[in-house]
């Protein structure tokens, strides 16, 4: 009965001495939740991720409002949220959605492209050291070129159709998803690629069912951080060059001091911006579920 006892009490789980830390602690299990959240790399609930993030555009909308109605900015240079909203159903009354689907055309055209040759490219460089060598400074030399200088030569050599602008996305996009996908490739760990030779795994198996797999939920997320710089691009190729498209509408709202529609397209980026960014996070979460169970533990 003795050894019984004692295997119990060795077998206990641990949640008692976490729960009589608690109890001395004074701390509520809400109030642990909450300071485990601002611990470093602390993970909230989903839930309260979606009200904290909520409750920071209420706060942005409501410094708007205390700024704009208040007078404190001339309604010239900082229109009402009121004012912005009955600009904004101006605009879609006059066609601001035809700019918008041109846009997103244009944007989503370049990135694919970018990605579709900038994926394998990127594969290759990060795993191989000769393609490396070769590719990877032209790459970094041409990233640190801004797309938007190269605008007005793309006007003389293309014109300012559509290729123009879905050229400009592209070298803007191509550098920055080679060299981060390397980067991605680079951070598999090489313990794995190891355990795959030891287990008898030829060169093409490792590539292809150990490091791509373990680094496509980063490869992902990279495409994410790179579609909201290929905005940057298109909005920039639009006002510089352009008779349609979001940037064009910004440009012309400028010229005719419609601040309140500027304002109109620049949130409207930002809905499409947060909306397209929820989605590949969402599609990260749901095609690699393994990878999710690994971040939690």
């Amino acid at each position: 009965m003795t050894a019984t006892t004692s295997e119990a009490r060795e077998a206990a789980p641990d949640t008692l001495s976490t729960q009589a830390q608690a109890q001395r602690s004074g701390r509520t299990p809400g109030a642990r939740r909450f300071g485990d959240a601002f611990s470093p790399m602390g993970r909230g609930r989903h839930r309260s991720a979606l009200l904290v993030g909520l409750a920071a555009f209420i706060l942005l909308l409501l410094l708007w409002s205390a700024v704009s109605y208040s007078g404190m900015v001339d309604p010239l240079f900082l229109p009402t949220p009121s004012d912005t909203l009955l600009a904004g159903v101006t605009m879609f009354q006059s066609g601001f959605g035809s700019d918008i689907g041109i846009t997103v055309f244009r944007v989503m055209g370049g990135f694919l492209i970018a990605a579709i040759i900038g994926i394998p490219l990127g594969v290759l460089v990060g795993t191989y050291a000769p393609v490396s060598s070769f590719l990877e400074p032209v790459f970094s030399f041409v990233r640190y070129m801004p797309a938007s200088a190269f605008i007005p030569l793309f006007i003389l050599w293309i014109g300012i159709d559509e290729t123009e602008k879905i050229a400009i996305i592209i070298l803007g996009s191509l550098p920055q998803i080679v060299l981060m996908v390397a980067s991605n490739i680079r951070n598999v760990p090489m313990s794995l690629v190891e355990a795959s030779y030891t287990l008898g795994t030829n060169r093409g198996n490792v590539l292809w069912k150990v490091i791509v797999p373990k680094a496509s939920p980063d490869i992902l997320d990279t495409l994410r951080i790179v579609l909201g710089w290929a905005w940057t691009y298109v909005i920039v190729a639009e006002i510089v060059g352009a008779s349609s498209g979001i940037g064009y509408s910004i440009l012309q709202s400028q010229r005719s001091m419609a601040v309140d529609q500027i304002f109109v397209a620049i949130l409207t980026l930002g809905l499409i911006g947060l909306i397209v960014d929820n989605l590949l996070v969402l599609a990260n979460h749901t095609a690699f579920k393994w990878n999710n169970v690994r971040e939690s533990e």
